[in-house]
């Protein structure tokens, strides 16, 4: 039962632990006391590292550990036309598991939304050069922007028309799907973090104080996603994941995916999902019901928030829940996220992060002979 194309029976969502060294590397950078070359010569040397890595533990899906980006977001959507700035509201936070809470990113469009070229073509080359296994590249889903800016983030001078953004944003995104197609990329993960974050009712509540209706945002957002998924170059295969925000282990939603199921699973045309799973706030897998038949889901059980390592016999049980909804051949396991979106703190470390990672694989190969 294994799996010759993507998702992989163990999958990942990513982004990787950065070692020190290339933080610090990073933090010299930012402070102009070393050159872009300097940078990009300590980038090259941790992704060899990382990609290694992940070929040892036997994962046959790829990633540059996402670590040439300031953040997952930044280094796509920056060039095209977004700013993401410290936000000063109480609009959107991030909560950790003891009540407190961290005000979220704001983003911010003040000129057209313009791709010129391709932003992860470099980083892909790179990466499928120094791999057996399949290269994946992430790209930030455009509904993170709308979701981000709220009602003041994008310009209405720019954009008087907001379907103008939305075109602008699908063009942006085919554009660089088309480059990375013709260099040869097979596999794309979208991250849309917002969706689930729509049934939580908290999320419900900031979206109609900005004059929305969250079932017309869900609605709109799933067009959005699937008009990018219909500009893919043949041979592409597309995933989706879905998550309720992680940033530095904290989260913005809590809510499982009951409210927004049967959209985003049976309206997105995605074929592939990575779907968070690790905790009670995701709820439970009943809305998976709503899975068509000829579509994949890779679980994400084992959580990038903490360092427990999940038990094999943990894991294998959940799958076995999973099942019931979602016959077995159509189920993979992976993290619930990244385990690190970024430059930022993280609650992991590179210990738990390559156990669970050997977890995912060990579990798979027990569960489908992978």
């Amino acid at each position: 039962m294994e799996r010759t194309s993507p998702p992989f029976r163990a999958d990942h969502v990513g982004s990787l632990l950065r070692p020190s060294w290339l933080i610090e590397a990073r933090k010299n950078f930012n402070a102009g006391k070393i050159s872009h070359d300097e940078l990009r010569k300590e980038e090259d040397r941790a992704v060899r590292d990382v990609v290694a890595m992940q070929q040892e533990i036997g994962l046959h899906s790829i990633t540059d550990g996402e670590f040439r980006r300031q953040t997952y977001l930044t280094e796509f959507l920056n060039p095209i036309g977004v700013e993401l700035q410290p936000q000063k509201s109480d609009d959107l936070v991030y909560h950790d598991d003891h009540g407190g809470t961290v005000p979220a990113t704001k983003a911010v469009v003040n000129r057209r939304i313009e791709w010129k070229s391709s932003i992860n073509l470099d980083a892909f080359t790179f990466l499928k050069s120094i791999t057996r296994a399949t290269p994946k590249v992430t790209l930030p889903a455009p509904t993170q922007v709308h979701f981000f800016a709220g009602t003041t983030g994008i310009s209405k001078t720019v954009y008087p028309d907001i379907e103008q953004f939305w075109d602008d944003m699908v063009a942006a995104y085919r554009a660089e799907l088309q480059a990375l197609g013709k260099a040869g990329c097979t596999y794309v993960q979208i991250d849309e973090t917002c969706l689930p974050k729509l049934a939580d009712p908290n999320i419900q509540q900031v979206v109609a104080k900005r004059g929305d209706d969250w079932r017309a945002v869900t609605r709109k957002y799933a067009d959005i996603i699937n008009r990018i998924i219909a500009s893919a170059p043949a041979g592409m295969h597309i995933a989706i994941h879905h998550c309720r925000g992680n940033n530095a282990g904290l989260w913005q939603a809590q809510a499982g995916y009951d409210a927004v199921a049967e959209i985003i699973f049976n309206e997105i045309k995605a074929p592939a999902y990575l779907l968070e799973y690790d905790s009670d706030r995701a709820g439970d897998f009943a809305p998976l019901r709503f899975m068509p038949k000829d579509k994949t889901v890779v679980l994400g059980l084992v959580s990038t928030k903490n360092t427990r390592i999940e038990s094999a016999d943990e894991l294998k049980s959940r799958i076995d829940e999973a099942s019931r909804y979602v016959p077995l051949d159509r189920l993979c396991l992976g993290p619930q996220c990244g385990f690190s979106c970024g430059f930022t703190d993280s609650p992991m470390t590179y210990e738990s992060q390559t156990q669970k990672l050997q977890r995912i694989v060990e579990v798979a190969r027990a569960v489908w002979s992978a």
